[in-house]
């Protein structure tokens, strides 16, 4: 029998057809398989047979130093791969996690003094899984073509291979892979899964459970999600009892606006030490310490890198930095141009629509006024889907050397367009028009039809799919053979990834902290989204698409500094919006206030603002207290520990 089952409901294959292994620690009579490799059908038994030395040759033969299966057949299109022990704890080592230590404290993994540290001897207990599957993939991301090293069993143009090549890289583009994908363990899946999306309190997630199974990443989404939504009940309720009591009094729409600049401070300051917390019992909070290896995507000449040693790809940061400034920055214009254009477009169709209703006035026409803004709104929608593609595109053609710098250009180039795109008619209305009734009217709009659409497209659509036009990867029966369960695990989608989710909370923010003192309702409505969100969120991962590759992390990473800068932005928004609002303009004709002087009150609560939300930010620690005196314990033992080798 190919498969059987072990304790915890764990799925095995008896270990007598994987690769070999030497050392004690990782004999076992059955082998769990992290990851599938599916191979294009036309590939030949030589170059399948080539690929599994390539896994499970050690590292001084320029091996992964996995196990490896072939499948129900020697010829098949399948590989499975595991992870022998070592190469776990060797590499949870190198990619620099915290483990608990056997008197309790969270110290970072050290494969010589491996006895010391809690379940070193059940890899199970020590490691997540996905941060086993993790490991496994990053080992074959690293697998580099040797000198005069080519692909058998393949033309000379599709197997050439130059030296220090990815090779997970090429066959992949090459066509030899299709796709590769981690396994999802089902029953560890449903154990947690169906609380997590079907539970009422959105502040109660199984957070560890998604750490262990999906990763780091996705935890802390759903956590800053989460601790989110939990943040937005108070201004909510303020909102409503301003919206439903006559709140449209000057000290309301104060009161309001200086709220938003506080509570975003605040709630921003609280998440810090909340992801702190959360870091630390992960074993990733310093995890930022430790050194990146290049992206599989990195290319450019082969050298010795003079930190480390080793042999890996150089590309002068010269030519990157000219591909930024004159490729990237250029087309990043053009694209805010378009977006320009859009709202030149919005505002001539706005005044078409006013004038034609002006002429013909009737219960008929009054859809037509709205009909402006939604067109709009389909605009922005759409020009976001096409810039993401485009952006992406042009950061890894940018060449960065690792993931981190990826990401941080990625996520600016996305951001930069996401706030002009979808913002840009709201300033417009409120500084050059201000006119506080459309911008009330247009951020109606947006609150209710862009999160209808987000609603629709994220989650009911692809659920409305799987339910009545399920993939081969949902139509699975408890008798079926465990090979054909995990070879339908591919035809699930792949996740796009958190990129998205991140950017919906990013406009959310901005509506909620930048524009809802001209609507308190805000709040609420985007409380109530974010109560279905999480679910949706939710039910994406565990029942509509693949299991996810995802790196350990120690937070959300550049985000927090975007919700961030939104935040001082919001200070000058809601001041302005305080200047222009008719109860101020009221106030002032009544006491013969001049407009300049208007002004320089608004400049002065701008800058004390400002200060304040520097001194909030400054009182509240980063680390709670505890986390603190358990950092300063650990670089008190790495001090230690220096001064004994020494």
């Amino acid at each position: 029998m190919l498969f059987q089952r072990v304790s915890k409901g764990v799925v095995t294959i008896a270990s007598g057809s994987w690769t070999k292994v030497t050392c004690k620690c990782c004999f076992t009579d059955a082998v769990r398989p992290l990851l599938v490799i599916e191979l294009n059908k036309e590939v030949r038994l030589e170059t399948k047979q080539w690929i599994i030395s390539k896994i499970e040759a050690p590292a001084n033969k320029q091996g992964a130093q996995l196990l490896a299966h072939p499948g129900e057949d020697d010829d098949g299109d399948m590989i499975l791969v595991a992870a022998p022990t070592c190469t776990l704890l060797r590499k949870a080592e190198a990619v620099g996690l915290s483990k608990p230590y056997r008197d309790g404290t969270m110290l970072a993994f050290s494969y010589p003094d491996r006895a010391s540290f809690k379940n070193a001897d059940n890899i199970e207990e020590l490691l997540t899984l996905a941060e086993q599957q993790y490991i496994a993939k990053n080992e074959l991301d690293d697998l580099k073509a040797g000198t005069n090293e080519s692909i058998p069993g393949c033309s000379k143009d599709k197997g050439s291979l130059y030296p220090g090549e990815p090779i997970f890289q090429k066959l992949e583009k090459s066509g030899i892979v299709k796709t590769m994908y981690p396994l999802h363990d089902k029953e560890k899946l449903s154990a947690f899964s169906k609380q997590w999306y079907s539970q009422f309190n959105s502040g109660v997630q199984p957070l560890d459970y998604i750490h262990s199974y999906f990763g780091g990443p996705v935890a802390f989404y759903f956590s800053f999600l989460g601790f989110y939504n939990l943040s937005l009940q108070l201004p909510a309720v303020l909102g409503a009892v301003l919206y439903f009591l006559p709140w449209n009094s000057l000290n309301g729409q104060v009161l309001l606006a200086i709220f938003n600049v506080v509570w975003s401070t605040v709630v921003l300051e609280l998440w810090k030490r909340r992801s702190a917390e959360l870091a630390y019992g992960w074993g990733t909070l310093l995890l930022n310490s430790t050194f990146e290896e290049p992206r599989p995507n990195y290319r450019g000449t082969m050298g010795h890198n003079p930190v480390t040693k080793r042999w890996e790809p150089y590309f002068p940061s010269a030519e990157r930095k000219k591909r930024i400034w004159f490729v990237s920055t250029p087309v990043v214009c053009a694209f805010l141009w378009l977006t320009v254009m859009g709202m030149v477009a919005y505002f001539y169709l706005e005044w078409c629509v006013k004038d034609y209703y002006s002429r013909e006035p009737s219960w008929l026409a009054m859809p037509l006024l709205y009909l402006p803004s939604v067109l709009h709104i389909l605009y922005v929608d759409f020009m976001n889907h096409v810039y993401k593609t485009v952006a992406h595109m042009l950061t890894e053609w940018e060449n960065h050397r690792v993931e981190s710098d990826f990401q941080k250009h990625y996520t600016l180039k996305v951001l930069v367009f996401s706030f002009i795109n979808c913002f840009a008619v709201l300033f417009y209305i409120a500084f050059y028009k201000q006119d506080l009734e459309l911008l009330r009217k247009r951020l109606v709009s947006l609150l209710i039809v862009s999160q209808i659409i987000n609603q629709v497209t994220e989650a009911l659509v692809p659920y409305l799919l799987e339910r009545f036009l399920p993939s081969q990867g949902t139509k699975q029966r408890e008798a079926d053979p465990h090979i054909d369960k995990l070879r339908a695990q591919s035809c699930q989608s792949e996740y796009p990834g958190l990129f998205a989710e991140y950017i919906e909370l990013f406009v959310q923010f901005g509506y909620l902290s930048l524009f809802s003192c001209v609507y308190p309702l805000t709040a609420a409505l985007l409380f109530l989204n974010n109560v279905t969100e999480i679910r949706t969120d939710a039910l994406k991962f565990c029942k509509l698409f693949r299991k996810p590759f995802v790196a350990p992390a120690a937070n959300i990473g550049i985000w927090q500094t975007a919700f961030e800068a939104l935040g001082f932005v919001s200070v000058i928004s809601n001041c302005w919006l305080i200047l222009i609002s008719p109860q101020v303009k009221g106030y002032c004709q009544e006491n013969g206030v001049s407009f300049r002087h208007a002004l320089l009150c608004t400049i002065a609560l701008e800058h004390v603002l400002i200060i304040l939300k520097v001194v909030i930010a400054f009182v509240i620690p980063d680390l709670p207290k505890w986390v603190r005196i358990k950092v300063a314990q650990l670089e008190f033992r790495s001090r230690q520990a220096l001064k004994t080798v020494a």
